[in-house]
């Protein structure tokens, strides 16, 4: 998973509010104005001068002056000769990288404590972690009017705009237009203030959420899983059900543990004393609780109550900003109109096209026939059709702790973990030495650079007796997202510009080097009946995850439909939706109807709506394999691909692959590969 800097989504988020200039002023200003400018530069410069005003007026407040102050600014500030504009755009275009960058590189160490394994966290390090360095700067900006020569030279975009005329533009043009809407909204510094202590706890509550499996127990007081393992919700548990896929029948008790400690996380019946907690024994199954052995005292059975009071502070946050977003109003549109890029229906219908497809039912089957035995609700993370599945979790862990005793041990390999991937020597060298590698306090994920002469971060869990198969795993994902903004960031022709269209985009260029964990650990890559196994693990995976990313966004579609709903009330609402998602799309095939699975994500809680990322970077990510089979090497395709820079999903998706954004490559592709096996 790609972190979520706050300070990003400060400068980065969009939508205009409405003038706070009341004055009568205004209006007559405006006309002086514009006259006056027109004779002075020429008509041609008419339409700039009237959208420069206009994006002016919609920012100005009573505080900012008065009509002599507006008109003294505008004369001043308006860059009518091309010369000046070009000076300024440099000008605005350093200074921004300088800001963001440095910002981002400020926060990042506020935030060690909490994101980094470096021993026990300190109670400073929540109050380091909930500051957030950029909460002023907007307001800042605005204050000195930088904004205000910002928003005089450069146009203020509409998504509607870029679809239409992007693929015409220059890469100046678009280092404009992202320019710009670093200053499309004006929110008070408490508000962002607000927003980055909620999504601080919250991703605090998460990281902390560790269930000990060697301390759970079973009827007959069995131990099912071995000492010392301890596992993050979800990420680990998940993984954990599909590690036991190669264990066969002996694995199937542990899945069905593992199933019932989620349903007890979802319901807020897990007990709070158990949560990485070595003293205490569990049965999921009865929900007692006892004294480990060895141990003493009382032990307190209350249910953990935090889950959805911390979902809810992130709704709330979010709440405060809406009334400075009037183009996008919710975060719910904030997430698709604006950061995505992408309206929500079109999303909901790509997410529709993966979980009504008939090819659902006829893999179901197939996975039916492969395990011997019905389906159940933890098949959902049916992970056989993946070349070298059939290893052994402890096989896989022995092998990577050998390789990996250290993070360091990682980042040393990384140069020939890049070769392996396509990329050639000069090319992985460079990358490895721009990429830093960081133990994970939580599961790990990349944190990017904004400044070049800065390195993205690259943070996995590593454990005291080395990176287990799940870390490594976690780590080669992390390792795309971090390549990626190596990429993105130095190779773009402006800076502006850096990055990738949304989220889901780089999720897609990530998924291309998880799927190749095997081959980087020395094991055979595929065969043709391999490959196709490969695309029925990205079909499964796509139809997975979409139901959670429907979950994800009803919920908060609920959620503004009962704002002043309390804590109850949502994890009710959330319950009964992730059992409708279940029955519409998972019970036909799965079987078990009002199975509550879909809402176990921990992204629901500390990254809200952004599920939807990962299937349509599944669907991205088939896109780009087709290209890269076209042109046998990943590496260079990542390269051009990550190159592109910030364009629009359908832009970057055309120029990278040939094709608009769509589902159809992974439905062929699983069609493909169910022909192949027979089915």
């Amino acid at each position: 998973m790609r972190s979520l800097a706050i300070t990003a989504l400060v400068l980065l988020a969009g939508s205009l509010l409405p003038s706070h200039a009341a004055g009568s002023w205004m209006d007559s200003s405006m006309g002086l104005l514009q006259g006056e400018l027109t004779a002075r530069f020429g008509t041609e410069q008419r339409p700039r001068i009237r959208r420069g005003l206009a994006q002016v007026a919609r920012f100005w407040r009573p505080q900012d002056g008065g009509a002599g102050e507006f008109e003294a600014f505008v004369r001043d500030q308006f860059a009518g000769e091309p010369r000046t504009l070009d000076d300024l755009f440099a000008r605005m275009e350093g200074v921004m990288e300088s800001l963001e960058g440095h910002l981002l590189e400020i926060g990042r160490d506020f935030r060690l404590g909490s994101d980094l394994d470096l021993g026990p966290m300190l109670p400073v390090d929540a109050i380091l972690a909930g500051f957030d360095p950029g909460a002023h700067v907007t307001e800042d900006l605005f204050g000195d009017k930088l904004a205000f020569a910002v928003l005089l030279n450069f146009p203020l975009t509409t998504l509607e705009e870029r679809v239409r005329d992007g693929g015409a533009w220059t890469s100046r043009q678009w280092a404009e237009a992202w320019l710009a809407e670093r200053f499309c909204r004006r929110v008070p510094a408490e508000v962002n203030q607000a927003a980055a202590e909620a999504s601080a706890a919250a991703e605090r509550y998460i990281a902390g959420c560790n269930i000990r499996m060697d301390h759970l127990v079973d009827a007959r007081d069995r131990r099912l899983f071995p000492p010392g393992k301890r596992l993050l919700c979800h990420w680990n548990l998940r993984d954990e059900i599909k590690a036991q896929y190669a264990e066969g029948p002996a694995g199937l008790p542990r899945q069905r543990e593992i199933q019932k400690v989620m349903e007890r996380i979802i319901t807020q019946t897990i007990p709070a004393v158990v949560i990485d907690n070595p003293g205490v024994d569990w049965d999921p199954e009865t929900n007692a609780v006892r004294l480990a052995p060895g141990q003493a005292g009382p032990v307190d059975s209350a249910p953990d109550a935090a889950r959805y009071r911390m979902l809810l502070g992130m709704f709330q946050a979010a709440r405060k900003l809406d009334p400075y977003s009037p183009m996008a109003p919710t975060a719910i549109a904030r997430s698709f109109d604006q950061d995505r890029q992408l309206p929500e229906a079109r999303v909901r219908e790509l997410l529709e096209a993966v979980c009504g497809s008939p090819l659902v039912a006829r893999t179901a089957g197939l996975i039916r026939a492969r395990l011997g035995r019905p389906l159940e609700p933890f098949d959902i993370w049916y992970n056989g059709f993946r070349p070298g599945s059939g290893h052994s979790e402890a096989d896989l862990d022995a092998l990577v702790r050998r390789r990996y005793p250290t993070a360091e041990a990682y980042r040393k390999d990384m140069p020939r973990l890049l070769r392996v991937l396509g990329f050639a020597p000069e090319k992985a060298d460079w990358l490895a030495g721009n990429i830093e590698v960081e133990p994970a306090r939580g599961s790990g994920h990349a944190l990017e650079a904004r400044r070049r002469g800065d390195h993205p971060r690259l943070r996995t869990r590593v454990g005291p007796e080395g990176m287990d198969y799940k870390g490594f795993n976690i780590a080669v994902h992390e390792n795309g997202h971090a390549v990626e903004q190596s990429f993105s960031l130095n190779g773009v022709e402006h800076p502006l510009m850096a990055g990738v269209p949304n989220t889901a985009c780089t999720e897609a260029l990530a998924f291309l080097f998880q799927s190749r964990d095997l081959e980087l650990l020395g094991l055979p890559g595929p065969d043709a009946q391999g490959r196709a196994l490969e695309a029925l693990n990205d079909f499964w995976s796509t139809y997975e995850i979409a139901g959670a990313a429907m979950v994800d966004m009803a919920v908060w579609h609920w959620l503004y439909e009962h704002p002043d709903a309390a804590a109850p009330d949502l994890e009710a609402a959330l319950i009964a939706i992730a059992k409708d998602v279940w029955n519409r799309h998972y019970a036909p095939v799965l079987g078990h109807r009002d199975c509550v699975l879909l809402a176990v994500y921990s992204h629901m809680i500390d990254s809200p709506l952004y599920l939807p990322d990962y299937p349509i970077g599944h669907m991205i990510a088939c896109q780009i394999q087709r290209r890269i089979h076209q042109t046998g090497n990943l590496g260079e395709t990542f390269e051009r691909c990550a190159r592109l820079g910030r364009l629009t999903p359908d832009l970057w998706m055309v120029r990278a692959t040939g094709s608009p954004l769509g589902p159809e490559a992974l439905l062929e592709a699983a069609a493909g590969a169910l022909k192949n096996l027979g089915q």
